[in-house]
């Protein structure tokens, strides 16, 4: 800190505008005139009004110059009291986003014939330094920076400085702040600081992998790092770890596949991890201490070191969480990643919030950070250099890890343009890659019309939303843990459920859809968040025999993989995963949040089955729709209705089978209903389910058994 003696305060609040504070007890708060000074230097403010405000005088001036950002500037008053002048407000004006907008690729460090750049953008800074420590070495060099165009600092050092630790040291508002650099890749133990790393000696070339020709051609199956493997019988060496989480040919108690291996034989497309980015709420140097999901993020481009082998490494977690991508490439899947860019662990000691205090952040109508998130602050991603931060992160995750898709956690904190710049991002760099948010209308300063939400799915067709109407129709209220939903034997629930079936496109016509095309729709009944289905079910059918519950859990879980949308599954979700009825888990130990194999072996029957309906899936186009008007063309709900049983009629084009069938019956007793008439194929039923039939029925009458799901082929 520069020592100072304020009399008064002075806040630069537009480019122009200068608010002035002077204290009652400080000449009653009265001052005719003030004046600006830098580099001996003196300009008059012109005084455009004053107001009290709590126990000082507000003074609104007027300055003609344009102000120098990058110089200490003071305010005098007439009694010769002076102050600094800080930066206030004018950082969140749009003339401030234009003016210091930098559309470089360069931020962060580089290397260059045998020296290193840095670059850092603080538009507010009057000084920046760089503090490097070498490797090894408890001492520390300071490089002064230069200030560039658009507020960019720069130090150039004629040496390779790989391994370096280093920092920034920022100097806003007369006072010194010490910051890990926003852009860094690579960090130090419990991201303490940045490291100096050579990507480069990290590359692994990305297999091929057969086209995703539409987003509703993937499997999501949604799992955290340390839940995958740490499970004493997961048969993994790795435990809770990148390697552990890409280990193959890996078995569990009855000698059947688990982890990775397990996933490809199950016939999912997608793995989407909880976040991987470094984060606070585990000490990586003691990873068995604490649990955490990870939507805590400290450094969004360095990877998390409580998944690594040796944390106090900084190569270590680079080189292992691209080994374990290149083994889920290798075994034909794709890797989504979870990303938290709607806020930060603690904004006061965040990076954004040390370079250039309360630009990278919301602000409420009385000058205080949003909450919108429920976590203490909301990104301001509709600023010129924070969506560049999101999209130029999105670009490094890409190229340098090979992602193939992104999970936007809370995705209606951020704005229309920055998701659709996002979009068009991934479009440049390869095809095929999958973006889903959770388009939740969140209480943000953000015109509606510019949030990232369900309610704007038309201005960002190409970005899937999780559904969360689709979640409480088939399973009941996600907030009410005694609500059952359709499949859950509900049938007020019917019409709704009909809709879910067919994209949530408004199949009928008379209303408009959730969303316009089935390729918006994320389906699901249970995530991370929440109770596990498993766990709904023993608190909504207490005195409900374990069977029943089991065929409850069956119906909900294919309705998901045969509706038409993108469906996500929650990992153990086809082996009844349960928490305990711990409904939020973030940090509870790994006896509540651990994949349980055990489970998997215990109830091997159920899992058998929801990899029979992955096949049916995959093997059907009619499953897999691409468009609103296809699935209108192409689906017929049957006159069954009265009995609220679900019965859709399919026209598939692409295989010997030209007319399927669905029928959902939730609820206890039998029913019989009318099909087409002809020899019809089941492919599921209450017993089986998979890409071939173990027996036949005739069109007409047919009865299906109770709580149920059946799947009929006829030629």
């Amino acid at each position: 800190m520069i020592s100072t003696e304020r009399n008064f305060f002075a806040y630069l609040d537009e480019m122009n505008i200068i608010t002035i504070l002077l204290p009652l007890s400080y000449h009653q708060g009265l001052s005719s005139s003030f004046t600006i000074t830098s580099d001996f230097q003196e300009f008059p403010l012109i005084i455009m009004g004053k107001s009290q405000i709590e126990n000082n005088n507000k003074y609104t001036c007027h300055l003609a110059e344009e102000i120098s950002f990058g110089k200490p500037y003071w305010i005098i008053d007439e009694h010769g009291g002076k102050t600094d002048l800080q930066i206030g407000a004018v950082i969140r004006t749009d003339a401030f986003d234009e003016k210091f907008y930098y559309n470089g690729k360069d931020l962060g460090v580089r290397f260059e014939n045998n020296q290193t750049r840095f670059k850092l953008w603080a538009p507010t800074a009057t000084q920046v330094k760089l503090k490097l420590r070498p490797p090894n070495n408890f001492f520390s060099e300071i490089v002064k920076m230069k200030r560039e165009e658009k507020g960019i600092w720069s130090a150039v050092v004629s040496q390779d400085l790989d391994r370096y630790q280093y920092t920034y040291l920022v100097l806003v508002n007369q006072e010194w702040r010490e910051a890990v650099d926003p852009y860094t890749t690579a960090v130090t133990s419990n991201g303490e600081g940045g490291v100096v790393v050579r990507l480069e000696k990290t590359n692994r070339p990305k297999p091929v992998l057969p086209a995703l020709e539409s987003p509703v051609d993937a499997i999501i199956y949604e799992t955290h790092i340390r839940d995958f493997t740490i499970h004493q019988n997961s048969g993994v060496k790795n435990k809770g770890l990148y390697l552990g989480a890409g280990e193959l040919n890996t078995k569990g108690r009855d000698g059947e596949a688990t982890g990775l291996s397990y996933l490809k034989e199950l016939g999912i497309t997608h793995i989407e991890f909880l976040p991987f980015n470094d984060f606070a709420g585990v000490d990586e140097l003691d990873r068995n201490k604490d649990y955490n999901w990870g939507y805590n993020p400290l450094h969004f481009n360095a990877p998390d070191g409580s998944y690594s082998t040796n944390p106090a490494n900084p190569y270590s977690r680079i080189k292992e969480l691209k080994q374990l991508i290149d083994n889920i490439h290798s075994a034909g899947l794709r890797i989504i990643m979870d990303v938290v860019y709607n806020h930060v662990y603690i904004r006061e000691n965040s990076s954004f919030e040390k370079v250039v205090p309360g630009y990278y952040f919301r602000h409420n109508e009385f000058g205080l950070p949003s909450n919108g998130t429920g976590v203490g602050n909301d990104i301001a991603s509709e600023r010129k250099m924070v969506r560049k931060f999101i999209v130029d992160s999105i670009r490094f995750w890409i190229e340098e890890y090979h992602i193939d898709g992104f999970r936007f956690d809370l995705m209606g904190i951020l704005d229309v343009e920055t998701m659709s710049e996002v979009r068009e991002t991934c479009d440049s760099l390869q095809k095929g890659t999958l973006l889903i948010g959770e388009g939740w209308n969140l209480n943000t300063p953000l015109p509606i019309d510019q949030k990232a939400i369900i309610r704007n799915q038309s201005k960002m067709p190409t970005i899937a939303q999780f559904n969360d109407k689709f979640r409480d129709t088939i399973k009941g209220s996600t907030f009410n843990l005694f609500e059952k939903g359709y499949a859950l034997g509900n049938a007020h629930y019917f019409e709704a459920a009909c809709e879910m079936l067919t994209g949530s496109v408004g199949f009928k016509g008379t209303e408009n859809g959730l969303f316009n095309e089935p390729y918006q729709s994320v389906n699901y009944i249970e995530c991370h968040d929440n109770h596990t289905m498993w766990d709904k079910l023993l608190s909504c059918h207490y005195n409900v025999d374990d069977s029943i519950l089991m065929n409850y859990h069956r119906l909900a879980t294919g309705i998901v993989l045969l509706s038409q949308g993108i469906p996500f599954l929650h990992s153990g979700q086809e082996f009844f995963r349960t928490k305990q009825g711990e409904g939020n888990s973030y940090r509870s130990p790994d006896y509540i949040n651990q994949l349980d194999w055990d489970r998997k072996c215990r109830y091997e029957e159920n899992v058998n089955y929801i990899k029979g309906l992955i096949e049916i899936r995959k093997a059907f186009t009619c499953f897999r729709m691409r468009s609103a008007a296809e699935i209108r063309t192409n689906m017929q709900l049957l006159p069954n209705s009265e009995a609220h049983i679900i019965s859709y009629l399919y026209q598939n084009k692409d295989s010997d089978f030209n007319e399927i069938v669905v029928l959902i019956n939730p609820f206890p007793g039998k029913h019989t209903i009318s099909i087409p008439e002809g020899k019809w194929l089941v492919l599921a039923d209450h017993l089986h389910a998979g890409n071939y039939s173990k027996r036949v029925v005739n069109g007409g009458k047919i009865t299906i058994d109770p709580v149920c799901l059946n799947v009929l082929a006829k030629k």
